[in-house]
């Protein structure tokens, strides 16, 4: 699709050089404006014309364009880049022309492909739970526009006035599912069934202890069973104190929850779920936000699963927990030999696909091919219009994003340097759907150094995963001799720390201006294949080392790696080799060998933990060239020939301990050479009638 590529200066507040940034582009100069929002607006109106997608340098005023486009019935994509707080307002903009255009570049790439989508349904059935002062209150607020049902979970002595919503009291409540199909259960401990009491007040007048209060629930502290209250209940049948049937529950499209203290606690919690506290304006928050969720809404699906290449586990043998365990949202979980992601309770982070050893799970809000190819364009735009080393900081659309505009806010007063000019910002949903395939690719590429931006909104386990899979990538480029390419976990909370922090890591990443030689540019394309992407980086990491190495060895955790083999134990058994996930392991079908094929390793443990004798063990480290490829033996043995036809069936270590452990048993009582025989011999043996021996031949005998 051909594009028109508009930018402004914003009011000459910063520098821009229309000429060298087309050039950089491939393109004749671009027109520059000044005003293009205000007295050059006629410009932009003109540049609508047609249906090329139109890239345009400024998102202050993108509501403002896009309002114009539609007023105009324009038809042309739009797309926006902000270019004023991410580097022309700092005290380098002078400086910033190549990464000007690496930003243009990246928003004029095609669009990718569409990912699908997951269904939400609501109807606006809501449970307001919690203490009954404070839910009765809000269920009074909310009932005109939800359909509201109310647990009140304490023996509080608000009021409970007609009818108007069901109403329900309970104790130890339980919640789960998201949006549009929540499953709520409780235990009915009182003996008023608020949902059956009419509200008579029979049963206040009736109780002698006055153990019954407007809130219709009996107080069994005050109570000595006089059971008047029952009688004078009668037909409704509202109070049972020998209720069997004390488990409740119903299905909810949203969930209020007003206790203190959540239910839900993880930290992402469901779409759907709200649980303020007693903080007001927190309530009124979700309360404002429930009122949105009523109707058909939907989210991309932000993963995909290979099941057959996930190292969750083999034959009920444990191997990687990693996505379960880090996942804030716990939408994973283990379906036996593979684990099982809900896509409606997935938030989008990506934590799973950035520890996933094996590449089993792999994002798709962008998919990897689609964010490495924006990685490539912006890089080898940079450097072609004469910028040299580039760092990348990756950050959130949302927090992050916000800190970089505040940061660029700052810098045009005057009162911080703001990004500086070789720094190119790569916004993404969540800075941990990023990981070590994209990183190294990133430098494979030219960049001298990565960034990821923590605000200190994210789960603390991802931060966690982010820096252990930085020092697995760090060990493979310090290995190599390149040490001064720099992987960093930058902690910002504020403008001020930011700018602290980017100036910092811009000065360390590269090393010294003008010392050494620059790694040059790849020309793979990032892969679907997370371990593929990898292998790409790796190899030209490799082959313009500065130290080469044959194998470096990298930290515990690390998803590469050898196996290590006792052959004093290793009877050959293959159980190993049905184990592997990856085809690390394999046997030879001709001769008794175990043999391992490096590259493929994710050390999973799954062998490890599956070998009967106890004879394997993991080593990580990183085996180069062409031998890590190589299935290579690591076992074998001398075969054992069949005792009738001679067929190699086991090794010899294998048949003798075979016998030795059932020697007494009774299946091979008295016939031990069974044992010694293939299967095919030992069930015709076994077929054979026994002889019969005469009385003669034993008094021979």
């Amino acid at each position: 699709m051909s594009q028109k590529t508009r930018i402004c200066n914003c009011n000459n507040t910063m520098p821009l050089d229309g000429a060298a940034i087309g050039s950089a582009l491939g393109e004749a100069p671009l027109p520059m404006a000044s005003q293009l929002c205000r007295r050059e607006v006629n410009d932009y109106l003109q540049t609508l014309e047609g249906g090329e997608r139109i890239v345009i340098g400024c998102t202050q005023e993108e509501p403002l364009f896009r309002e114009l486009a539609e007023m105009k019935s324009s038809v042309a994509p739009l797309r926006f880049v902000n270019l004023r707080e991410t580097g022309g307002w700092s005290d380098e903009a002078r400086h910033t022309t190549p990464k000007m255009a690496a930003l243009l570049a990246a928003a004029r790439l095609p669009d990718p492909e569409p990912v699908p989508e997951v269904e939400y349904q609501s109807e606006g059935r809501v449970l307001l739970l919690g203490p009954a002062r404070r839910v009765l209150a809000w269920a009074r607020k909310l009932e005109r526009q939800l359909q509201v049902s109310v647990l009140l979970t304490d023996g509080d002595d608000a009021a409970i006035a007609g009818h108007s919503w069901p109403t329900f009291s309970g104790s130890a409540p339980r919640v789960q599912g998201w949006l549009g199909a929540f499953k709520a259960s409780w235990q009915q401990s009182n003996p008023i069934d608020l949902e059956l009491c009419t509200r008579c007040n029979a049963c206040v007048k009736a109780c002698p202890e006055g153990a019954i209060s407007m809130a219709y629930q009996v107080d069994l502290d005050a109570c000595r069973s006089h059971r008047e209250c029952v009688a004078a209940c009668g037909a409704v049948a509202a109070i049972d104190f020998d209720r069997a049937d004390r488990d409740r529950g119903g299905e909810f499209d949203l969930v209020f929850d007003l206790g203190d203290a959540p239910l839900l606690r993880m930290h992402q919690l469901p779409q759907g779920y709200f649980a303020p506290g007693a903080d007001e304006a927190a309530t009124a928050l979700a309360a404002m936000q429930m009122l949105e969720l009523v109707g058909t809404f939907s989210k991309p699906r932000f993963f995909q699963y290979k099941e057959n290449i996930c190292a969750h586990s083999r034959s009920r043998q444990p191997g990687c927990n990693a996505c379960i365990d880090i996942c804030s949202a716990e939408a994973i979980s283990s379906a036996g030999d593979h684990i099982k992601v809900s896509p409606q309770l997935c938030a989008g982070c990506g934590a799973c696909t950035t520890v996933c050893p094996s590449g089993a799970l792999t994002y798709a809000w962008p998919r990897a091919p689609d964010f490495g190819e924006q990685i490539r364009a912006m890089l080898a735009t940079y450097a072609r219009a004469g910028g040299a080393r580039p760092v990348l900081i990756v950050h959130g659309d949302e927090e992050g994003g916000a800190l970089v505009h505040e940061l660029g806010q700052l810098a045009a007063a005057g009162a911080a340097r703001g990004v500086p000019a070789r720094v190119l910002p790569l916004p993404v949903h969540h800075v941990a759907s990023v990981g070590m395939d994209l990183w190294l690719a990133g430098v494979a590429y030219g960049a001298v150094g990565v960034a990821v931006l923590a605000t200190g909104c994210e789960a603390p386990q991802y931060l966690d995963a982010i820096a252990e899979q930085m020092t697995f990538a760090q060990a493979i480029l310090d290995g190599l001799g390149h040490s001064s390419i720099q992987l960093h976990l930058l902690r910002a909370r504020d403008a001020a720390e930011l700018d602290c922090e980017l100036q910092r890591f811009a000065a360390s990443a590269g090393g010294v201006a003008g010392r050494g030689a620059m790694l040059p540019a790849a020309t793979f394309h990032v892969a679907a294949s997370k371990r593929e992407t990898l292998e790409f980086s790796i190899t030209h990491l490799a082959r313009h080392a500065p130290t080469p190495q044959d194998c470096i060895a990298l930290p515990r955790g690390a998803p590469f790696g050898a196996i290590e083999i006792d052959t004093g134990k290793c009877t050959l058994c293959m159980a190993c080799v049905g184990a592997c996930p990856e085809s690390a392991l394999s046997d030879n079908p001709t001769l008794p060998q175990l043999r391992f094929t490096e590259s493929n390793c994710v050390q999973c443990g799954l062998c490890v933990r599956t070998c009967p004798e106890r004879a394997l063990s993991l080593q990580p480290r990183l085996a180069l060239g062409a031998a890590a490829k190589q299935a290579r033996v690591i076992n074998e043995a001398q075969p054992y020939h069949c005792i009738k036809c001679q067929k190699p069936f086991g090794t010899l270590q294998m048949v003798e301990n075979m016998v030795s452990k059932l020697a007494g048993h009774g299946a091979f009582s008295g016939n031990l050479d069974r044992l010694r025989m293939c299967p095919d011999c030992r069930v015709i043996d076994m077929m054979q009638p026994e002889k019969e021996v005469s009385i003669f031949e034993v008094k021979r005998q």
